[in-house]
């Protein structure tokens, strides 16, 4: 027999309040979404208010509690002004995720102080930001969720990782060490590491139809991911049902990494 108050105890987010960068397409979008119907209260924060504007809209029609911040994450400025924004629309969040990146990859050897900059801006130093904003907070509460959204570059180098890959790596780094501050008081810190799925972050490659049927063949599963691939995963990380799961990288990839 299904108990669904047994399934509410593990992943229901009744109650809770969530902030998604980059919710407005892709990865984020999917896990915006699908924090919204498990139950949280979901704030998303990206660039494009038509996007947001309408991601918002369709989880509204579907009866969730959804609302959008435009906002620009590569100054600290921006970063700021967008974490206080979204903190008074519903509250301060009680989960944290970190899904807006930027994916500027020239040969190392045309890398440029602006691109590398920019890169660890928006990659690294704006969920740095973030985290030192909510994450105190949410071990005041005894109660917090914070997701980064990383890599395969963060562990491997192909298809001209450059600034992007050191940025990802970093990134896991940081939620180690965000565990280690946080995890005794309730705050998980986690990333998801995606193989390759079709994004607007990534257009340039799904226009190369051998490049994208190779990536396919990578995996154990036999094709590329797509964004809905992490729901699952998302509200697992941002429920009590992974309160013993700190510092750790879980990788959504289909065995890419592991084939």
């Amino acid at each position: 027999m299904i108990s669904n108050s047994y399934l509410s105890e593990l992943f229901s987010l009744n109650g809770r309040i969530a902030v998604v960068t980059g919710g407005s397409s892709g990865i984020g979008q999917a896990i915006a979404g699908a924090l919204a119907r498990a139950g949280a209260s979901v704030v998303i924060v990206a660039r494009k208010e038509a996007e947001l504007a309408a991601t918002v809209d369709e989880l509204v029609a579907d009866e969730c509690r959804a609302a959008w911040v435009s906002a620009d994450l590569s100054t600290r400025d921006g970063v700021r002004a967008a974490a206080e924004q979204a903190a008074a629309v519903f509250g301060e969040p009680d989960i944290l995720v970190n899904c807006a990146g930027i994916n500027l990859r020239p040969p190392m050897g045309e890398l440029s102080e602006d691109v590398w900059d920019t890169t660890m801006a928006v990659n690294l130093e704006a969920p740095y930001l973030l985290g030192e904003r909510f994450g105190p907070r949410m071990a005041e509460r005894g109660y917090g969720r914070i997701i980064h959204i990383t890599s395969q570059q963060a562990h491997r180098a192909f298809v001209q990782s450059g600034a992007y890959g050191v940025s990802k790596g970093a990134l896991e780094s940081l939620a180690r060490s965000q565990a280690e501050a946080w995890s005794s008081y309730g705050v998980t810190c986690n990333t998801l590491v995606p193989g390759f799925v079709p994004t607007p972050l990534n257009a340039r490659l799904q226009s190369d139809p051998e490049k994208m049927a190779a990536l396919a063949a990578r995996t154990m599963v036999g094709r590329n991911g797509l964004a809905e691939d992490f729901a699952g995963a998302a509200v697992f990380l941002a429920g009590p049902a992974s309160g013993y799961v700190t510092g750790q990288a879980i990788f959504v990839d289909g065995g890419f990494s592991v084939h």
